[in-house]
């Protein structure tokens, strides 16, 4: 088994929701979680800014703003199968993917054992 874990972007939560149940895939968490990326800051807006002392309104500008601000994202995770993590991963991106950079980052870590909290039993 395996664990998928995805980070994405805020407003994809319900059509992630709706592309993992329609895939078959209804049990997952989803938590609230703040992060960043390694967007780097482009030297052509550097200099414009030492230039020009403003700091253009758009989403170039937003990157001279980010420094170590932290953007809100949402945290999925989900065990499967190990025949199950490529259809998985392949729905998330389909789902999130826009082309932009922060659409996100999708982690897959073996699961050694799982156990039944009510009953004990071990899962295979």
């Amino acid at each position: 088994m395996k664990e998928v874990m995805a980070f994405i972007r805020t407003n994809k939560v319900n059509v992630t929701k709706k592309a993992l149940g329609d895939a078959g895939f209804p049990a997952f968490m989803c938590r609230r979680c703040m992060g960043r990326g390694k967007k780097q800051i482009d030297p052509a807006l550097l200099k414009y800014v030492m230039d020009t002392g403003e700091i253009p309104v758009s989403n170039v500008g937003e990157s001279f703003t980010e420094g170590a601000r932290l953007i809100a994202k949402r945290f999925f995770t989900l065990v499967v199968e190990d025949d199950k993590v490529e259809l998985v991963v392949n729905t998330i991106i389909d789902a999130n993917q826009s082309g932009s950079p922060g659409d996100g980052k999708i982690f897959i870590l073996p699961v050694l054992e799982t156990y039944k909290v009510r009953t004990g039993e071990a899962i295979l």
